[in-house]
């Protein structure tokens, strides 16, 4: 596997030297890093890259995606279109043909449903004795019953609506999930711009994270990363990669946030309270949140047949 370069200090700029990547503190180099054992780089800096380096890594193909220090999608490059041009061809008539689109886009959002019903019935086997797992259990069940609906669906509207639902079913578990430090990572809603509490800011975080990674996989294999199926088509957004991740968000993303409030990896004292309300992530806290990102993607995840 190649590796993600994250940048996540706000005053550092990229530059080459040679055959490396070298980060750059003022007058200080932090660090070098080899062009060839590089897939991606993600910036959260500003100060950005020499147009040298941006040549370089399209010559190598790393993908280079720029996001907010908040984690917010900013914009992505990448050099030469990889895979075959057929492949692409029918994937645009796929997403124009309106069928076929739906018929995709339904079996995204089964899986999406299955992995969100997956993920909570996960914590009623291993914590039946520790919480109280009612709520869960209704909340599986409903998600059960929307699973049966999505095959009677006409059109990407009613689609997005049946989503809607079983996407806020699932949030309202997310205080049932939390087993440690219940006091201070309360979820009352989801909130984006600007996220109003500290799960909603590592959510945020992650999912930007976790879009730009599909986003380079897609684009690894020869498809087209900005022409989705359900998320609408406009300039900048990658919309196939955001369908994708509808599939992802609560095993991979949900599941790992849980696992650093539950097991005391990330606490109160990480993040930033703005006077306007708004929550960030403290500059180190998300060098420690991207290295324990990399190490859970190692691991494999194992699912039960329900």
């Amino acid at each position: 596997l190649l590796n993600t370069l994250y940048i996540t200090l706000s005053d550092v700029f990229l530059s080459v030297s040679g055959e490396n990547i070298v980060i750059r503190q003022d007058d200080n180099i932090l660090a070098r890093y080899p062009f060839h054992n590089l897939e991606d780089i993600v910036l959260f800096s500003y100060l950005g890259m020499s147009p040298k380096l941006i040549q370089k890594c399209m010559d190598y193909g790393i993908g280079v995606c720029y996001l907010t220090p908040t984690g917010r999608f900013i914009a992505r490059l990448r050099g030469q279109s990889k895979g075959n041009i057929l492949l692409r061809r029918k994937q645009y008539r796929f997403a124009d043909d309106k069928n076929q689109s739906l018929s995709i886009s339904k079996n995204m959002i089964c899986a999406k449903i299955y992995n969100e019903k997956w993920t909570i019935e996960r914590y009623i086997r291993q914590y039946e004795h520790r919480i109280d797992v009612t709520h869960l259990e209704q909340s599986s069940e409903y998600l059960t019953k929307l699973l049966g609906t999505i095959h009677l669906v006409n059109d990407v509207d009613e689609l997005r609506g049946i989503e809607g639902i079983a996407q806020v079913t699932n949030f309202t578990c997310f205080n049932d999930m939390i087993l440690n430090q219940k006091e201070d990572f309360k979820f009352e809603t989801r909130s984006r711009r600007p996220p109003l509490d500290p799960i909603n800011a590592i959510l945020s975080y992650m999912y930007s994270i976790l879009s730009n990674e599909v986003a380079s996989a897609l684009e690894s294999v020869g498809l087209d990363a900005y022409a989705g199926f359900m998320h609408t088509d406009r300039p900048g957004r990658i919309s196939l990669a955001l369908d994708l991740v509808e599939e992802l968000r609560a095993p991979i993303v949900d599941r790992f946030v849980f696992s650093l409030i539950n097991m005391n990896q990330i606490k109160k004292d990480d993040f930033i309270y703005e006077d306007n309300g708004a929550i960030l992530i403290e500059d180190d806290s998300r060098k420690k949140i991207i290295g324990l990102w990399q190490e859970r993607k190692q691991k494999t995840l194992k699912r039960f047949h329900m």
